[in-house]
């Protein structure tokens, strides 16, 4: 089956009754400490998939998330939680309302500038929703390759097209 066009590879989902595991492993030309700070810090999570207020930046910290998009209803998603990995530079863990386990993992590049990202999310939820966090998360990392090549999403632009393409195609991959 052809995939839509998109400038990042297509997540993963293992499931096992209502719990999910997404996984996306991303390539980017930007060195580590420029992902880490779209990933890992208040002023670069905005430009591609939320505000984050409160961020204690150390493991057991305090995090809410707030997405800047909002779903069929309107509705913006707002994600208490903990900070529950933190390893600077390498790994951001956040565990929180809605959307569970968000493990940012980063490494240079084998052999290569640039950064590796291995994403994964646990979470529980239907097979609905694991469709909806698989074409949400892939939009999200279109916007965070944007946003680290300097074009941070413009919220006042979102609409829900491109998530219902990339529903669909998960949906039609039978992700």
């Amino acid at each position: 089956m052809d995939r839509l066009e998109s400038p990042v590879p297509y997540g993963t989902a293992v499931s096992a009754d209502d719990t999910h595991t997404l996984r996306y492993e991303l390539s980017f030309p930007q060195p580590v400490e420029r992902v880490w700070d779209a990933v890992a810090t208040q002023e670069g999570l905005p430009g591609w998939l939320a505000v984050a207020d409160p961020f204690v930046r150390h493991e057991g910290g305090a995090i809410t998330l707030r997405w800047q998009n909002t779903d069929e209803n309107g509705t913006a998603t707002v994600a208490p939680g903990q900070v529950t990995g933190w390893g600077p530079t390498r790994l951001a863990e956040y565990t929180v309302d809605v959307h569970g386990r968000i493990r940012f993992d980063l490494q240079p590049r084998d052999g290569a500038d640039g950064t590796r990202l291995r994403f994964t999310n646990e979470f529980t939820g239907s097979p609905a929703c694991r469709l909806d966090c698989l074409a949400g998360w892939h939009h999200h990392f279109e916007f965070l390759a944007e946003a680290l090549a300097g074009r941070p999403k413009d919220w006042s632009t979102w609409n829900l097209d491109r998530w219902r393409e990339l529903r669909a195609d998960y949906a039609a991959a039978g992700e």
